[in-house]
């Protein structure tokens, strides 16, 4: 990387349907200089994830759209490389919103959502998975709305992606039975082998309904779902009373113009089941928590973690690509 420049993916065109290579257009500029306050970052990892398509559309309802030639928006993690801000001096590690490029300008003004990497159990680029916001989400959806038990049967849906190799865990960790769904053969053998699912079910090649049947004879207590779309509707055909469903993820409706018509919903009422939705910046307070008890057990060898690492700044495309085609194992991340 030269150190007198800034590489960055912008944005060429909003998605028409599957996000394509040609949506972004790369670009070289300047060095940023920084300002009174502020701090210059130098990007190690950056994280891709499926919302950035409606980034790109509409902002997702929390973002603003990002339009044609700005740089495309995401989390990285990289060290301070110049400060003009005594609280943010040089050398920290931080993750936050960098963006698709090799350096980014920020203050760490409260609600920037720019965070001091603090854990050394496991290696920096988990401040963008296990141990940042895709591991928060798991472990601030399950533990606040899921409130699992244990010897509670625990559903998680897109399990081989960021969010779901951590919640399965998590949930067999605090003593639950655990069932993931995933797309291949392969991935549920890595479910059930390396991540110690009690049982996986691969939703291409069977029925749901049938193999939750088989599965979770006695019903499903805790769904966590972050595909949405039919998988969510064959879960609640079994969920128990007092069930708790999170909705952390919708990764199959967004691609599609028409959401997806729930039929199951009525069982949200008849067993008087919770189902929850959540964003995860709302949960900054449990963070400090997340990142520490999570760290504790890597350390200890109760979590592990998958990352799908490509290399170098070019791949960003090819990597938010890769998580529609599902062809991701665990968090997909690129090395810049």
């Amino acid at each position: 990387m030269n150190d007198l420049v800034n590489r960055q993916w912008c944005v060429a065109s909003k998605p028409d349907g599957a996000v394509k290579e040609s949506d972004f257009q790369f670009a070289v500029g300047p060095k940023p200089v920084i300002g009174a306050g502020q701090f210059l970052v130098r990007s190690w990892y950056l994280s891709v994830a499926p919302v950035m398509r409606r980034y790109m559309i509409d902002g997702a309802g929390i973002e603003k759209p990002v339009l044609p030639g700005e740089v495309m928006i995401g989390r990285g993690v990289g060290e301070i490389v110049e400060s003009n801000n005594s609280d943010w001096p040089t050398g920290t590690i931080v993750q936050g919103k960098l963006g698709w490029q090799d350096y980014a300008v920020a203050d760490g003004a409260p609600g920037s959502l720019m965070f001091k990497v603090k854990q050394t159990a496991a290696p920096v680029s988990t401040a963008l998975g296990v141990l940042g916001m895709t591991g928060f989400t798991a472990y601030c959806g399950l533990i606040d709305i899921g409130q699992p038990k244990a010897g509670e049967t625990v559903v998680v849906s897109g399990a081989m992606g960021g969010v779901g190799t951590i919640a399965v865990q998590i949930a067999r960790i605090l003593g639950c039975r655990v069932i993931g769904i995933a797309g291949s053969d392969a991935k549920c053998s890595v479910l059930t082998e390396k991540l110690r699912c009690h049982a996986a079910i691969n939703y291409r090649d069977e029925s749901v309904p049938e193999a939750l049947t088989r599965c979770a004879p006695d019903g499903v207590d805790i769904f966590f779902d972050n595909v949405g779309g039919p998988i969510l509707d064959d879960v609640l055909a079994v969920i128990n009373r007092r069930a708790r469903v999170i909705s952390a993820g919708r990764i199959s409706e967004y691609l599609k113009d028409e959401p997806y018509r729930l039929r199951n919903w009525g069982q949200i009422g008849a067993q008087r089941a919770l189902m929850r939705g959540f964003f995860i910046y709302d949960y900054e307070p449990m963070f400090t928590e997340a990142e520490r008890t999570m760290a504790t057990w890597i350390a200890e060898g109760k979590l592990t973690y998958q990352e799908d690492i490509l290399e170098g700044l070019e791949m960003m495309p090819k990597a938010l690509i890769r998580l529609y085609e599902g062809k991701n194992i665990g968090k997909q991340i690129v090395r810049v």
